[in-house]
């Protein structure tokens, strides 16, 4: 996995078919097969450093999140539902987990204490799902 630097990024901007790039997605959205892939891995000081790889191996995006941020995307993260599909689970808008993922809002203390569920016991909310 290696990250492009700034110049390597805007060189290969220049050379993308998003057209392309999009249909293969679609083709491999239908067979099952994934084009981006997001790890969460753990810190020791309670933050979790997310990282997006492409399928050929990229690295698109490489960060530290902080707790907070952290326990709503693990525990989406965990059921393996989508944004759309984990918000109407919780009861709550998209746009509000949006918010709640991206740390410019916190959840409340009972959808908290639904995330933490959802991060320790997954197939809970999976069965709610199915």
């Amino acid at each position: 996995m290696t990250k492009l630097s700034e110049t390597e990024l805007a060189s290969w901007e220049k050379t993308r078919d998003l057209n392309a790039e999009l249909l293969q997605a679609l083709h491999e959205a239908k067979r099952g097969q994934w084009s981006r892939k997001t790890e969460f891995i753990p810190q020791p000081d309670g933050t979790v450093r997310r990282v997006v790889t492409r399928r050929d191996g990229t690295v698109e995006k490489d960060e530290v999140i902080s707790s907070e941020r952290a326990q709503v995307a693990l525990a989406r993260a965990a059921t393996g539902l989508s944004q759309s599909a984990f918000a109407k689970l919780l009861g709550v808008s998209v746009r509000t987990l949006q918010e709640w993922e991206q740390g410019r809002k916190l959840p409340s203390g009972a959808a908290a204490t639904l995330l933490k569920v959802a991060t320790r016991h997954p197939e809970v909310l999976q069965e709610l799902a199915a």
